[in-house]
């Protein structure tokens, strides 16, 4: 059956329970989703740092060939990937991305370093995120930043931090929109610490000073904190957990972000996303996907993530959260990796917005709890996968697994040469 005639079919059936799939369509596609740049190369960033470093409870694991190696390999892997992918999107870039013809301290960085990402931004017609980065540096290597005893090394990375503001308002400034920065930190220890008090003063007060630079234009520079339940090197003890991100971000009028796989491996975060929403104006999501002890596998349309875009359509929260990417998988073709995990998240949202909430609310008001159920379980098994392709198709990126042989073809031209 072709994909018109069975979208046909599919519209019908929606329509019937009152849902305009052509308008749910529309919405999904206009939603933003931010990639993530080091998916292309195993986040090892464009610094000259000694080798064997610790990387901060991040790791890429697998040796599928074709890393990107410089700017210009990253740059053209996104957009090999973008052509394969249905929607709006933005890039998230980290700090350790920048490229400069000499080396540059991570305290020094600048826009300066970012030019060549702006320039290739404004011409592929996306917006630029962005994000400090604490981890894979020598003054890290002992597993805290911004919570560091030592008085120097903390000053360092909170000049890094205020360096890192300034270049998101460059960012926002050059491509007329703000730009959205996440604060992650590895800080934390392996085995139980005997204080965790002091750490966390420390990191709250290294934060204030950060974010006390009121030179930076704050509509345009958006920042979120981001938690960690642990890392490698941080399994015990963890300083931004996620109560102190949320406390702190309540307390200071920041922006909460929570990644999906950084809560306890049986924890998901759709049911928080109501509780933060009622205190917090936005939240930023990241997707990824969580397996035993590790939090960044490629995103799959699985329940936690159908859960997730449900929550939001429920609160009708759409305007209040920016999505962005955050896994990474050297195992297999870095491309494909981008391309299932960016659908599978664009399926959920439009999942979301075919689902009948404004009729299970009414059940639920009604104290019509069974027929609200039974409608829940019934949307299980609609004809979503002809409204996806319709999607695809209208968006003119290729329909089905048809993207496999786009991917195989850019692997043979160019992946493989890299090596």
């Amino acid at each position: 059956m072709s994909t018109e005639k069975a979208y046909e079919l599919a519209r019908e059936r929606y329509a019937a329970f009152g849902i305009d799939t052509d308008a749910a369509i529309e919405k999904a596609l206009n939603f933003p989703i931010s990639l993530h740049c080091w998916q292309s190369d195993d986040l090892a960033g464009f610094e000259p740092m000694p080798e064997g470093l610790d990387g901060g409870g991040i790791m890429a694991t697998g040796n599928y060939p074709g890393r990107a190696r410089n700017g210009d390999e990253v740059r053209a892997d996104l957009e090999k990937a973008m052509s394969l992918l249905p929607g709006t999107h933005r890039v998230n870039i980290h700090a350790s991305y920048s490229e400069t013809d000499h080396f540059v301290e991570r305290d020094e960085v600048d826009a300066a370093g970012f030019t060549k990402w702006m320039d290739w931004a404004k011409k592929q017609g996306i917006c630029l995120d962005f994000n400090p980065t604490f981890f894979a540096h020598p003054k890290a290597e002992d597993g805290f930043t911004l919570s560091h005893r030592d008085d120097e090394i903390r000053a360092f990375w909170i000049r890094h931090g205020k360096a890192c503001r300034k270049i998101a308002e460059a960012l926002a400034i050059a491509q007329g929109s703000p730009c959205y920065v996440d604060w992650w930190t590895q800080d934390g220890s392996k085995d139980i610490p005997a204080d965790r008090w002091s750490p966390r003063a420390r990191m709250a007060a290294s934060y204030d000073e950060i974010m006390s630079d009121d030179s930076v234009d704050r509509t345009q520079c958006i920042d979120f904190i981001e938690s960690k339940l642990f890392g490698i090197g941080s399994e015990e003890y963890v300083v931004g957990s996620a109560e102190f991100c949320a406390d702190y971000a309540l307390s200071r009028g920041m922006g909460l972000c929570m990644d999906m796989g950084h809560f306890h491996p049986t924890e998901t975060i759709h049911g928080k996303i109501s509780s933060h929403l009622t205190f917090m104006d936005k939240l930023l999501l990241h997707v990824s996907r969580p397996i035993r002890w590790d939090s960044d596998h490629v995103v799959i349309f699985n329940d936690d993530l159908k859960n997730v875009f449900l929550e939001i359509q429920r609160g009708d929260a759409w305007n209040r959260v920016i999505l962005a990417l955050d896994f990474f998988d050297a195992s297999i073709n870095r491309i494909g990796a981008y391309v299932i995990g960016t659908r599978a998240t664009r399926k959920g949202i439009l999942y979301a917005l075919l689902d009948p909430t404004t009729q299970l609310q009414c059940y639920e008001k009604e104290n019509k709890n069974t027929r609200r159920f039974a409608m829940m379980e019934e949307f299980k098994s609609m004809p979503f996968p002809a409204v996806w392709d319709m999607l695809c198709e209208k968006d003119g990126v290729p329909v089905g697994m048809d993207w496999i042989t786009e991917m195989e073809k850019y692997e043979s031209d160019v992946l493989v040469k890299r090596q």
